[in-house]
């Protein structure tokens, strides 16, 4: 991948590893030692609070698992959209999955005049062909009192990960800016073009599609499941885990 490459070339090139990606991805996640299962779902649904009788979308929702799982516990017509297409089986009433590219959800035709009290972004954002163009098309798609939630890796794993490879610094690959190839932890035989950012990048996102930062979590295993599994936690301790943000659309000046 070279930086000359354009969006569009990127997320093509990483629309087609996601739909051989997207099952191995499943298999990890149902594995004991999960970090997904352990720290970042539980912590994804404190951040999103009671869903009961709450409309959600989950752009990027891979198999449906987890939009299946909002809906069993009392969440409103929802649906979830994933460009690979490997849904669950047996969705419960209620949840709609479509096969679609979630860069832009207000093209979507089954999206049409539909409105959603919670927007999901569960790290699939890095799949955007234009980011800020994203949100501000889910933005539209809230109801008045609605809030995306949207979880990013910390972007220090992946400079830690050029820095180990390319022998420089940390700071050096942190601000490097372009894009890489990062090898998949569910599969690797594949490669993922990756953009580089930092925080005051995906800040700046945010601010340019007119959301603020309601709420940011850093979530980490618990005292007991360290101790138990002291290879995540030593992971964790290197890599920092995930960013979680909780985002409302910034009041218009009155």
């Amino acid at each position: 991948m070279t930086q000359s490459e354009s969006p569009a070339e990127l997320q093509t090139t990483n629309t087609d590893a996601w739909a051989q990606l997207s099952g191995d991805y499943e298999r990890a996640r149902g594995r004991e030692d999960s970090l997904d299962r352990m720290v970042e779902w539980p912590a994804q649904r404190g951040m999103l609070g009671d869903v009961s009788g709450r409309s959600i979308l989950d752009l990027g929702c891979g198999n449906g698992g987890k939009i299946a799982e909002l809906v069993r516990d009392g969440a409103a017509e929802s649906v979830g959209v994933d460009i690979s297409g490997n849904f669950v089986a047996d969705p419960p009433v209620g949840l709609q999955l479509l096969r679609a590219d979630l860069s832009v959800p207000q093209a979507i035709p089954e999206l049409t005049g539909r409105r959603f009290d919670r927007i999901l972004f569960l790290q699939s954002f890095g799949y955007a062909a234009d980011p800020v163009a994203t949100l501000v098309s889910a933005r539209d798609l809230l109801t008045d009192d609605g809030f995306i939630l949207l979880t990013r890796t910390q972007p220090i794993r992946y400079a830690v990960e050029r820095m180990e490879q390319n022998g420089t610094s940390l700071g050096e690959e942190y601000f490097a800016g372009g894009t890489h190839f990062h090898v998949s932890g569910w599969n690797d035989g594949i490669a993922l073009a990756k953009r580089t950012y930092t925080i005051s990048d995906l800040l700046n996102i945010f601010a340019a599609a007119g959301l603020r930062v309601e709420a940011a979590a850093e979530p980490q295993l618990s005292e007991e499941d360290a101790r138990r599994l002291p290879h995540k936690k030593a992971w964790l301790d290197k890599h920092l885990g995930i960013l979680i943000f909780r985002l409302r659309p910034v009041a218009a000046a009155g």
